[in-house]
Order: structure tokens, then C-alpha cells, then sequence
């Protein structure tokens, strides 16, 4: 009876027992096929990634760095998230014309709005090379050594692969460096905002709801990609032509059912499934508490901020969507690994594995030596952690850092007699600051948190209570040089092209500097560094070997990779659950659901004016399901992670019938540990994103360029 739980543990932590977990590469989607067309698909593998002709995989691109999009149209029209196209709403809106808060439709191409810096990637095909890039490279070389003779290799690879064409390359190393892709790319660079419907449809119910379930959210953009006349890519320019994708999905007005096969294609950021005990209670346990407890003070005083006035709504709604983004993640993650005792789950495992390596010396001390790693790397990344959420929480101590690294770097440096207009050049760009009672208020309670932690140090020398503490900051930001910046620049003007030492010694007349540079001296001595990087680099030598060995021990599981921001298939069923005791979630939500959430009072659940009258009259369209009802999202088994947001949820005919863009909170632990009885990724139904483009926003002409089946 003994050893019957700790196996049974295993094979629920590594062997896929339920096809929804996992994140398949495409090229070898071959090898899940039949599990997948068991689970209700009725297309093949090759339609879904084929090298020698368009298949899915041409209709799904990456958005930026971070998201991913899918083309609906033959003109190159794409839609993603709202959340993704966030940046680019916002930075094209003024007060007059605020497009986040009142949308923004192009009612013909002229009207389309160029975004600079926005890109759209394609992958044209992927290959496994790990036998050249793994040539002559060995185990028993010194990690260093070992790392530079595969750099040459990658960076050998990728040249060859691309000589000739437009096209880019990436070679990106999956389970640890134990086998390695080539990914082929072709890259576009003029895209255009197309359509994004108001904040009150887009991001209704704000961060309340994130991550949350069920949810009303209608989190999508659509943006357009851009060629030259040979339909390849080219920098944007008015002669440019809307790009011809290879592929464009069919959209599905069918709708989804509770069992429904559905599959997500998208490019998801960062998992980390095959981590030891010691990673999970790391970061349930220690850093999670931290950084939430930091990031509550910023939302606080943020939102406070954006309640008084529309223009710091829009100053910092974007800030806010990234910041109160990853602090509601950590909570529902550090709740759902204590729920599944997910540290014990990985011990159990563990001594499994040590019972089974006890015997080959290959593997007989890579958990030890796992442990030991750990245990030097935890007091760093703790004293990181509360440098980067407190420290670093407000502008001004940014602008210090940015002021901070250029002479650290040696960036002060004319070539000449520094004048004033370099200087002010500088403070205009890259030192550009502006106080704020918001940010004083930041600046002082983070710290102060820290200090009350014993994690500051340096404030016990300049005071000791907290009253004094408290007043110590407030007269830090009063009289921070950077709210005098013409004090400041005739500083940094004597600071070109001295040594960094000099240059400081004159910048720490500013006490704000001082502090800054104290603290920053403090969390990234030379000692710390040097421990942090020998230990990072000592767990993933050994997690290459801990992740080879758990192979070896069982050969016949199909292992998926950890996601690093290729493409990748995962499969599920549309599928409610049950959160606690006595509550259902159905797995799919309507518009009834955002008129009975409206709350004109809160800016979060206010329900615009002509959805509530299309809600009254439902005037829906093609778009209502069977009873009559609105859907607005759904929820599955997916398995997905940051980086698939905006990817495209498909039918068992590889049809759109979502936009993925959330996950459920209880299930936000899925980045280390999959529970399937409450791993939920949260989709748009497509039927909704059709009905406020077409009725809401008078868009059809967008709705038209699409392929439509019933």
C-alpha cells in the first residue's frame, strides 16, 4: 500500500491522464492525433499544421511579443484582444478622441490607423534541429563552454536557414535544453488599428472580474496587416496593400455545448510543469505574498487616482490592466496549489524519482542538488522581489534607475563638451518625470512596507520609528531633484564623461538619488549577483538532467514541452465546473449577465447606452443561439497560459467559434500544476464579437469581409 499512492500521484503529475492538459508542438501534432479525433475532432493533424500547404496554422500569427491574433479574412484583417491592443488604443487616443473609453471604428481603410512598432509573425515552417545545435556538445563540458558552442550553432543555423529570403529565424531549446526547434518567421511590421469596441463592452468588469468566472467581457480588437504590392512585408507606407494570408478562418455561428471538443492555437508565454517542490512553495508561498501585498497598495491608490478624473482614467488604465493583471493571478495561484497541496503532490513525486534513480548514477543526486540550489537562490530572489515591487513601484525611483544605469553604463559620455540642450534632450526622453500626489503617496507606503518588513535597511540608518521613517519619505519625494529639474540637469551636465564612481559622488547630493543608489547597492551587490546567476544556472543544468530522467523512467508518456512563446496546439471540452461547495458554473455566459451586473455608480459595470437597448428589444440578429439568449463567453479544459491570449478557440471542424483571453482564478495555478476539475481557460464567443461589430458598432462592412457558415 505504500508505494500505491506516490505512483498514483505521479502519473496524475507527469502522464497526461485527461487529453486536456498539455501544449503540443504542431509539427508533431501527428502523435496526438488520434487522441484528439477520439476526444471529438474531425479534421487531421496535417490541416492543422502542414509545411507544404496552407493549413491552420497560416491564420494564426503572433501579436506583438506577448499575444496572439488570427486572420478572418482574406484582406488581412485579424482579431485578438482587447487587453492585447490595449497599448495602441490607448496610445492613439487623446482626450477629444478616446477611443479606449468610446471605441474606435475605421469605417473604411483611409480611416485605419497605423501603429508603430506593432508586429504580426507567421510562421512558415519549424524543424527540429536538435543534432546540429547538440553537435559536439557534451554534459561534462563547463556550462559556459557548453552554451557558447550552442550559441555558434544556433547563431549558424539561423543564418543559413534564412540566406537569401525576408524571412527570420529563432532556434528556441524545449525541456531544458534536451532538444531544440527552429522556427522560420516572416515578420510584418505595418499594422493598423481596425476596430475596438468602448471599455464599458472591452473591459467591463475591470479588474474586479478578471480571472474571474463567469465573465462579460467583450475582450477583442481587430487590427489589419499590411503589405507591398508582392504581398510580402515592407515598412508601412500608403502605397502599401492589405496582406493576402494564406489561410483565414471560417467563423462558426454553430456555437459551443457543454462536452463540445475545442482546441486553442496560439503562442502561450511561460509554464513551468515540471518544476520540483521547492520552485512551487517558492512562489505560492514566498513570492506570491509579496508582490500582492505590494501591488495592493499601487492598485489603491491608481484607482483612487482614476475615480477623480477622466484624464487619469486614461493616464493610467494601462498601467493599472499590467499591474492589478499579474497580482490577482498570484493570489488565485498560491490558492490553488495550497487547495491541491500541490508541494506534496511534487514531494511525493520526488521520492519516487529518487527511489527509481537510486540505482544510475546519472540521476541519483540531481534532487539534492536541486535543493541545495534553491536554498541559494531563495534569500536573493525574496530581497529582488521586495526591490522590484516596492522600490521600483513609482516614477520617480524609475526615473532614478534610468538615471542610475546610464552612468553605471558609461551612457554619459558627449565626445565632446556636454551642453545644455544634451541634457535637456536627455531629460525630455529618457529622464522625462512628473510628480504627482498618486505617486508620492506610492512611493511612501511601498517603502514603508518594506521597511516595516526588515527588508530596508538603509532607512534604520536615516530613522528609526515609524512616524519618523514615514516623514523621512515624504520629505525624500518634496525634495527629490527630479521636481527640480533644472537643479538636476546642471548636475548631470558636470557628470559627462567622468568615471561612474565620480559621477555618483556628485549625483548623490540629491538624497533621492541617494536613496536609490543605496538601495540598489543593497539588493544587487556584486555577491548577490553572482549567487543568483551561479544558481539559476546550476537549477537549469539540472532540471535538463531531472527532465531527461523523468523520460527515461517513463517511456511510454507522451511529455509536452514547457511553453516558451512558439506555437502550440491544446485540446479540451467546453465543460462548467464547481468551485466550492454548492456552486455550479454553467460554461457559458449571456448578455442577461451584464444587465444584471450593471451598476451605473461603478465605472467597471456600466452598460452602454445602445447594448441596453438592444438588450430590451433583443435585437440580436443571427447572433442569439437556439433559446433566444446573447452568448458572450464560454468556458473548457484547455490548458493555456499568458501569450495565448487572443488566440483562436476552434471547433471540431477548426472553426472559430472563440477568442481565448483568460483563464479561471481557481485554476491560474495551471502554470505549475494542472487540476482538470478546475483548470478552466475563458473564452469570447464569436458570436458576441459579430454582434457589436455588426449591430452594436455598425461595422458590417468588417463582418463582410468574413467567411460565415451557420
Amino acid at each position: 500500500m505504500k508505494k500505491t499512492l506516490p505512483f498514483l500521484l505521479l502519473l496524475l503529475l507527469i502522464h497526461p491522464l485527461h487529453a486536456d492538459e498539455g501544449m503540443w508542438i504542431p509539427l508533431l501534432l501527428g502523435k496526438n492525433e488520434a487522441a484528439m479525433q477520439k476526444a471529438g475532432m474531425k479534421i487531421t493533424a496535417k490541416d492543422i499544421y502542414d509545411i507544404n500547404n496552407a493549413c491552420l496554422k497560416d491564420a494564426v500569427i503572433l501579436f506583438n511579443q506577448g499575444c496572439t491574433g488570427e486572420y478572418v479574412s482574406d484582406e488581412g484583417l485579424f482579431l485578438t484582444n482587447h487587453h492585447c491592443g490595449y497599448y495602441y488604443i490607448v496610445s492613439n487616443s487623446t482626450v477629444e478622441h478616446n477611443y479606449l473609453t468610446n471605441g474606435f471604428w475605421a469605417m473604411n481603410r483611409e480611416q485605419e490607423i497605423p501603429c508603430k512598432g506593432l508586429t504580426a509573425t507567421r510562421l512558415v515552417y519549424m524543424e527540429d534541429v536538435t543534432d546540429e545545435v547538440l553537435q559536439d556538445v557534451c554534459d561534462q563540458q563547463p556550462e559556459a563552454d557548453r552554451q557558447r558552442l550552442i550559441d555558434m550553432h544556433i547563431a549558424t543555423l539561423c543564418a543559413e536557414k534564412v540566406n537569401g529570403t525576408h524571412y527570420k529565424a529563432v532556434i528556441k531549446p524545449f525541456y531544458y535544453g534536451n532538444q531544440y526547434f527552429l522556427y522560420v518567421n516572416e515578420v510584418f511590421t505595418d499594422v493598423r488599428l481596425v476596430g475596438a469596441p468602448p471599455s464599458n463592452i472591452g473591459k467591463f468588469g475591470g479588474d474586479t472580474d478578471n480571472w474571474m468566472w463567469p465573465r462579460h467581457t467583450g475582450d477583442f480588437s481587430m487590427f489589419r496587416v499590411y503589405a507591398d504590392k508582392d504581398n510580402k512585408p515592407a515598412p508601412y507606407s500608403k502605397d502599401n496593400v492589405p496582406y493576402k494570408p494564406l489561410k483565414h478562418l471560417t467563423i462558426s455561428l454553430k456555437g459551443v455545448n457543454e462536452g463540445d471538443f475545442t482546441f486553442v492555437f496560439g503562442y502561450p508565454g511561460t509554464t513551468q510543469r515540471y518544476v520540483t517542490s521547492d520552485a512551487v512553495d517558492l512562489a505560492a508561498n514566498v513570492e506570491n505574498p509579496i508582490r500582492i501585498a505590494l501591488r495592493d497598495i499601487r492598485l489603491k491608490h491608481y484607482n483612487e487616482a482614476m475615480n477623480s478624473s477622466p484624464a487619469l482614467r486614461l493616464k493610467y488604465a494601462s498601467r493599472v490592466a499590467s499591474i492589478a493583471n499579474g497580482w490577482k493571478k498570484w493570489q488565485g495561484e498560491s490558492i490553488g496549489i495550497r487547495r491541491v497541496d500541490g508541494v506534496a503532490q511534487k514531494k511525493a513525486f520526488e521520492a519516487d524519482f529518487r527511489q527509481w534513480a537510486n540505482n544510475r548514477p546519472d540521476y541519483k543526486e540531481v534532487l539534492p542538488q536541486l535543493h541545495q540550489a534553491y536554498e541559494r537562490l531563495k534569500p536573493v530572489e525574496v530581497e529582488w522581489t521586495w526591490f522590484n515591487e516596492a522600490v521600483m513601484a513609482s516614477d520617480l525611483m524609475n526615473a532614478y534607475y534610468k538615471l542610475y544605469r546610464m552612468v553605471q553604463n558609461g551612457e554619459l559620455k558627449s565626445g565632446k563638451l556636454a551642453t545644455e540642450a544634451t541634457v535637456d534632450a536627455l531629460f525630455q526622453k529618457t529622464l522625462k518625470f512628473e510628480a504627482s500626489e498618486t505617486d508620492k503617496a506610492i512611493f511612501v507606503e511601498t517603502m514603508l512596507c518594506m521597511w516595516r518588513n526588515g527588508f530596508a535597511p538603509y532607512l534604520d540608518k536615516k530613522q528609526h520609528s515609524e512616524a519618523e521613517v514615514t516623514r523621512f519619505l515624504n520629505d525624500i519625494y518634496d525634495n527629490a531633484w527630479m521636481n527640480k529639474p533644472e537643479k538636476l540637469k546642471k548636475l548631470v551636465l558636470k557628470c559627462f564623461d567622468k568615471t561612474p564612481e565620480d559621477a555618483f559622488k556628485l549625483l548623490r547630493k540629491d538624497h533621492a538619488m541617494d536613496l536609490f543608489a543605496v538601495a540598489y547597492g543593497y539588493a544587487y551587490t556584486t555577491a548577490k549577483r553572482e549567487q543568483y546567476t551561479s544558481s539559476k544556472q546550476e537549477i537549469d543544468k539540472l532540471m535538463r538532467t531531472y527532465v531527461k530522467g523523468m523520460m527515461e523512467m517513463m517511456p511510454d508518456s507522451n511529455f509536452f514541452p514547457d511553453a516558451n512563446l512558439t506555437l502550440r496546439v491544446t485540446y479540451g471540452h467546453v465543460a462548467g465546473f464547481r468551485p466550492k461547495d454548492g456552486v455550479w458554473y454553467q460554461p457559458y455566459s449571456t448578455l442577461e449577465g451584464i444587465m444584471q451586473k450593471e451598476n451605473p455608480d461603478i465605472y467597471d459595470y456600466v452598460v452602454e447606452p445602445k447594448l441596453k437597448q438592444l438588450y430590451e428589444a433583443k435585437d440580436y440578429g443571427r447572433y442569439a443561439n437556439a433559446k433566444g439568449e446573447l452568448p458572450v463567453g464560454f468556458i473548457a479544459t484547455n490548458h493555456t497560459t499568458g501569450g495565448n491570449s487572443g488566440s483562436p478557440v476552434l471547433n471540431a471542424e477548426g472553426q472559430l467559434i472563440g477568442i481565448n483571453f483568460d483563464r479561471c482564478w481557481e485554476g491560474t495555478m495551471s502554470d505549475l500544476l494542472f487540476d482538470p476539475d478546475y483548470c478552466r481557460n475563458i473564452s469570447l464567443d464569436i458570436r458576441y464579437c459579430l454582434f457589436i461589430i455588426d449591430k452594436f458598432a455598425g461595422a458590417g462592412h468588417l463582418v463582410n469581409e468574413m467567411t460565415i457558415v451557420k
